[in-house]
């Protein structure tokens, strides 16, 4: 098929400079790359926080700027092949393809150990003109992207789970589930859905969702929680410790970026116990550190991005294992991305929020 020269896009210029463009350079395609014409892409938390100028994204006087401008947002995104390079064998016209967020460099300590996700450079769809990312009508995938296909028999609404689930995926195998551990996943957006419908796989004692929202605890709770508990209406430390004999939770998952959610966290988890971080922060976090150490000794882990998780993903959503139902909320044009980005930030009640092309 014939490939227009120019597309709609939506380019961040500067962390106050989004700019819908209508007539954008359509990428060219390389003789190792593959271009794919975008069926959907969703709304992340991080692109939120990078379009109100998060520090972590645009730097400050701590850290250098990370992101590289003009560059087309959204990691969360799938499409058709519409191009292929003369060294592309093993992807087609027509493939439905959908890739990790990060494209690996392939050189460096962590790639070569097979630990691609934190690769050094780390360049991410959607943050880099050199990677641009799927809020535009073509993308292109180049020679290191780590790609999955996507089944036709997927809809859109599920294959925008993907991405999130797969980093939903990983933050849960962080924490080591077992079927003895009292389990708190704080935050019921997306990515807590996303581990609460997994870790419900995992059978737990006792799995326990937290949101200050009260339809966001409802979906929890029909993706698999035992009990859920809105934070603002009831006294969490009080609840917990009556469920646990007050000793306090062996699991708490940090998902919402907020501190408070944090400190929290601390509060509710018992004596060696295991704490899961996977957000992104707005602002610095606070916390008494000694609790960490001298008072309960636990183990503080990260988790970053979805390293091996889409192929899981994929079949375990197609098989029903992992819940999708009602969680792509809204779908917008790009046109409309004001108003995406408005309720992409969860006020007016919305899980994912997508553009589709």
């Amino acid at each position: 098929m014939s490939i227009p020269k120019t597309m709609k896009a939506l380019v961040a210029y500067g962390k106050d400079e989004y700019k819908l463009e209508l007539n954008y350079p359509t990428p060219v395609c390389g003789p190792d790359d593959i271009i794919i014409k975008t069926e959907a892409c969703g709304i992340c938390a991080g692109d939120l926080k990078c379009s109100h100028g998060a520090a972590m994204f645009w730097g400050d006087d701590v850290q250098p700027s990370w992101v590289k401008p003009p560059f087309i947002p959204g990691h969360e995104f799938f499409g058709r092949v519409v191009e292929v390079g003369e060294n592309v064998t093993e992807y087609k016209l027509g493939d439905r393809l959908t890739a990790d967020q990060i494209v690996p460099c392939g050189e460096c300590r962590f790639c070569k150990t097979g630990r691609y996700w934190m690769c050094q450079p780390h360049n991410i769809f959607g943050f880099q003109h050199t990677n641009n990312g799927g809020m535009a009508e073509y993308v292109r995938y180049p020679k290191n992207a780590v790609l999955s296909r996507v089944p036709e028999e997927m809809s859109i609404a599920d294959a925008l789970l993907i991405e999130p689930y797969g980093c939903s995926k990983h933050c849960v195998d962080r924490a080591g589930i077992t079927n003895e551990d009292v389990v708190v996943i704080s935050g019921c957006g997306t990515l807590g859905l996303g581990m609460v419908t997994y870790a419900r796989m995992k059978n737990p004692k006792l799995l326990i969702a937290l949101d200050m929202q009260d339809n966001r605890l409802e979906k929890a709770k029909e993706f698999g929680a035992d009990l859920a508990f809105n934070p603002g209406k009831c006294d969490l430390n009080a609840q917990i410790m009556a469920l646990t004999e007050n000793y306090g939770c062996d699991i708490y998952i940090e998902a919402t970026g907020n501190p408070a959610s944090v400190v929290q966290g601390l509060s509710i988890i018992r004596k060696l116990g295991t704490f899961v971080e996977f957000s992104v922060f707005g602002k610095e976090t606070t916390v008494d550190w000694s609790i960490i150490g001298d008072r309960k000794e636990l183990d503080v882990l990260g988790a970053h991005l979805s390293p091996y998780a889409y192929p899981f993903v994929i079949e375990n959503i197609l098989k029903g294992n992992l819940k999708t139902n009602g969680v792509v909320s809204k779908t917008f044009r790009l046109e409309d991305w004001q108003e995406a980005f408005d309720c992409a930030t969860g006020k007016y009640g919305d899980f994912k929020v997508a553009f589709t092309f």
